[in-house]
């Protein structure tokens, strides 16, 4: 791989846009990609994540989706991961072939969740499977057990994954256990490796720990706030960084009371229900 910016920071995980009729709207990624840089001071993206509902989507719509984020990111945004995990095999590495084919700056890969892995080896083949039809892209592990239910420890799983997928760069770490993303931190130092949180309601305790950055749904709208917390956390000003911290909770809080309204607002297209953290799903 060619020598890349550091990925750490804010990294938005994107809604995707709908028209009325439940179709993708790529017209606005344009707008949504100057609103980030300009509105919320946040230069990297996440695509087809769980906010973008892209396990939802047809493989079209998603490779639709990865073409319209790197085009309109050009010169504009740091990075732009596309997740490319899918329930099927051949379907995640057709994805990969196609972020590699298009520039992507990172492909991501969630565990399978219907027939799940059942240890680190099975998960490490299949991940394997996927990036190596990406060979030059940076891999990152996309960890969401409330989700997957695959709870296999990432400090296990990362022990020899170098050796087995050279482009693996990091985690996506959508999940409360603070010890565990410790422990990763802590044993991977060398390598540089980049942890990014993804409960945006803790962020504040991940970066106490080690984490580099963040990737979430609030961060579409919360980003200048939160970056204001990254600002006070690197002073360090842990006062003012708790205040920040309380205010995302304090809105999650106030979004938690209106999902019983929401579940079933869209069977399909759960944009609504979705905008909140992982932990809440």
């Amino acid at each position: 791989m060619t020598s890349r910016k550091k990925l750490q920071g804010l990294v938005a995980a994107t809604i995707t846009p709908m028209t009325p009729d439940g179709q993708i709207n790529l017209p606005v990624i344009r707008q949504y990609v100057d609103y980030l840089v300009n509105k919320q001071t946040v230069k990297n993206v996440f695509v087809n994540g769980t906010t973008g509902e892209g396990l939802s989507l047809s493989i079209q719509e998603r490779k639709q989706l990865a073409e319209e984020w790197v085009c309109q990111g050009k010169d504009k945004l740091d990075h732009v991961i596309i997740h490319v995990g899918a329930l099927s095999l051949p379907e995640s590495q057709e994805l990969a072939r196609h972020a590699a084919a298009i520039g992507a700056g990172g492909i991501a890969v969630i565990a399978p969740f219907f027939f799940k892995p059942t240890n680190k080896d099975e998960l490490v083949s299949l991940l394997q499977k996927v990036t190596s039809e990406a060979p030059d892209v940076p891999f990152y592990y996309y960890h969401i057990p409330p989700l997957t239910g695959v709870k296999i420890r990432v400090e296990e799983l990362l022990e020899g994954i170098k050796e087995r997928i050279p482009t693996f760069q990091g985690v996506k770490f959508s999940d409360t256990d603070l010890l565990d993303l410790a422990q990763c931190i802590h044993k991977n130092e060398a390598q540089q490796l980049e942890f990014l949180y993804g409960v945006d309601e803790q962020l504040l305790g991940a970066l106490a720990v080690g984490a580099n950055g963040a990737v979430g749904s609030t961060y579409n709208y919360l980003g200048r706030q939160t970056n204001l917390m990254l600002e006070a956390f690197a002073k360090p000003d842990l006062a003012l960084a708790r205040k920040y911290q309380f205010l995302t909770g304090e809105f999650l809080n106030f979004v938690i009371k209106l999902v019983i309204f929401l579940r079933w607002w869209c069977p399909r297209r759960k944009t609504a229900l979705i905008l909140l953290s992982p932990a809440l799903l």
